[in-house]
Parts: structure tokens; C-alpha cells; sequence
């Protein structure tokens, strides 16, 4: 698949995955296109936990109430500095550091035929992060910020239709 099929393919698959198990090395794959992307001043703030422990991805599955999370057959964590260092002047940009890793990795997942949806808001109530923090190990200073479930998916989910290029995109002035 071209990086364009790739970018149309993506979408955010938020329904049942198969039983079919995801290997490692495409996990490898995976993650590999988030430690490509960019980020500020070169800082690589973003660090990755790949889960494929059938009892992990059972605990971490149990933590949240999206299908595809109940039924992903391995997650991929992203987690950042709780108290971000400075990159630039007092600027720190490990969030859009975080941004672009996890969108290079969905690309990858679409291009390896894979789905996936990216969790934020969901581990930021009921304490979710630090649950899933402490299930993988992760040091008090970091928290993770965005969780990939992956799997093969079930069904061609529905995508949502995107605005007009020239309702969000212009030449040489907005609007």
C-alpha cells in the first residue's frame, strides 16, 4: 500500500477486532514509523509499551468499555513526562511530539492492514492512566497519554465523512 492508500485507509475503528493475533514484528513495524516522526528540537520525548500478554491485554482490556479495546489483541502505550523539560526557550513540545508518533504509527497500522482508534480522553477519567501506568511498569514521571488497540478488524467500520478541502483549506489567505 502507497503512503496515500495508507492515509485513506486510516481510520479511527472503534468495533470488534478478529481472533487473529498481532506479531511482533509487525508491532515492530509499527512502532518503528512512531520512532521516525518528528519532534521538537530532536528531544524524542514519546516512549512506547507494546502488550501482547494475553493476561495483560485481558487487565488493560478491563479498564475500558470500548469493543475494540475488549476485543484488541495487543495495545500500544505512549507515554510522556508527567513534568515536561523545556526544548525550546521555555517551550516544551512532547505532546506534539506524542501526536506525530502516534500518527505515523496509525498510518502503519493501516498500511499493514490492521485497525485502530487512538485513546486519549478515555485514560484521562477515573484514574485510568495511572491504572494502566502501574500495569505496565511505567516510572512515576511519565504518564501515558495515548493508548493504540490493534487487531485485525471485524467489519469494514464507518467512516466519518471529512469537510471539503475548501471548507479547511485554502491558498495564500484563509478563508
Amino acid at each position: 500500500m502507497d503512503f496515500f492508500e495508507a492515509v485513506d485507509a486510516r481510520y479511527s475503528y472503534r468495533d470488534e477486532f478478529t481472533d487473529d493475533a498481532v506479531p511482533k514484528e509487525d508491532l515492530d513495524k509499527i512502532v518503528r514509523a512512531g520512532l521516525a516522526a518528528p519532534s521538537g528540537c530532536n528531544k524524542q520525548t514519546t516512549t512506547f509499551v507494546c502488550v501482547t500478554d494475553p493476561e495483560l491485554v485481558a487487565k488493560i482490556a478491563d479498564l475500558q468499555t470500548m469493543k475494540a479495546c475488549k476485543t484488541a489483541k495487543a495495545f500500544i502505550c505512549c507515554c510522556i513526562d508527567r513534568e515536561p523539560e523545556a526544548a525550546y526557550k521555555e517551550f516544551s513540545f512532547q505532546v506534539e511530539d506524542c501526536a506525530a508518533a502516534v500518527e505515523n504509527m496509525l498510518l502503519a497500522i493501516s498500511a499493514l492492514g490492521y485497525a485502530s482508534v487512538w485513546i486519549d480522553g478515555g485514560l484521562r477519567v477515573d484514574g485510568r492512566a495511572e491504572k494502566l501506568g502501574e500495569l505496565l511498569g511505567v516510572p512515576e514521571s511519565k504518564v501515558v497519554r495515548v493508548m493504540l488497540p490493534v487487531g485485525r478488524p471485524v467489519s469494514d467500520g464507518p467512516r466519518r465523512d471529512k469537510m471539503p478541502f475548501g471548507e479547511r483549506a485554502w491558498f495564500d489567505r484563509h478563508g
